[in-house]
């Protein structure tokens, strides 16, 4: 997803930021009263969406969220907005809970990832069982739709691929590029040794360099 926001939408790639910080990522774990799973730990260590912004007193529940990531719609939520949505979502459910201990509102272990300006919908991280569900107004949460915050980001990157093909959006009209032999080699022995890189898209420089380094 990254490289291809690199490659195709470099204002949006630089818009996630740069390094997180861990000291932040723990703070804000005590406040929401959770531990984040590693992979969500890993990409927000990685994405500093907030890069030191703070929200005006004005603004909207969510204040920072990055545009322009996700084709489906809404933002992508860094480490403030998650922390402001997740507390204000907990608050709702313990003011007017939904009458049914099996189907709430929100539960405390879920993470939101991304949501609309006034948090009425989103996308959350299920902390406990890693999976990513939805919530919208008016109707219960769906959890399970993803199995994973690594599934939901691949199946970004093949939204945002699918725009190459000149279907609709940012992206239309552009080519996809070609998959070189060394490319399909490369995906290979990243996905052997643990590096996250897309099947279509792009591949970063930092993953390139550690397999030349590996021969």
């Amino acid at each position: 997803m990254t490289a291809w926001l690199e490659q195709h939408e470099p204002g949006v790639f630089a818009s996630l930021g740069g390094p997180g910080s861990s000291t932040a990522i723990s703070e804000a774990e005590t406040r929401m009263g959770l531990k984040l799973p590693p992979a969500m730990r890993q990409w927000l260590l990685a994405n500093d969406l907030d890069a030191g912004r703070q929200p005006d007193v004005r603004s909207c529940l969510v204040a920072l969220g990055c545009q322009g990531v996700l084709p489906s719609g809404g933002l992508l939520l860094g480490l403030t907005d998650i922390e402001r949505v997740h507390l204000h979502q907990v608050a709702m459910e313990e003011m007017a809970p939904s009458g049914d201990p099996d189907h709430p509102s929100w539960r405390r272990e879920w993470v939101p990832i991304s949501a609309e300006r006034d948090g009425f919908y989103g996308k959350f991280l299920n902390t406990r069982t890693g999976s990513v569900g939805s919530w919208s107004e008016g109707s219960l949460p769906k959890d399970r739709e993803y199995t994973s915050l690594f599934a939901f980001f691949h199946d970004v990157a093949d939204q945002l691929e699918g725009l190459l093909s000149g279907n609709t959006g940012m992206a239309a009209g552009r080519r996809m590029p070609d998959r070189s032999p060394e490319d399909e080699a490369i995906r290979l022995w990243a996905r052997a040794n643990g590096y996250l890189v897309n099947d279509h898209g792009c591949i970063p420089k930092s993953i390139r360099d550690a397999y030349e380094a590996s021969l």
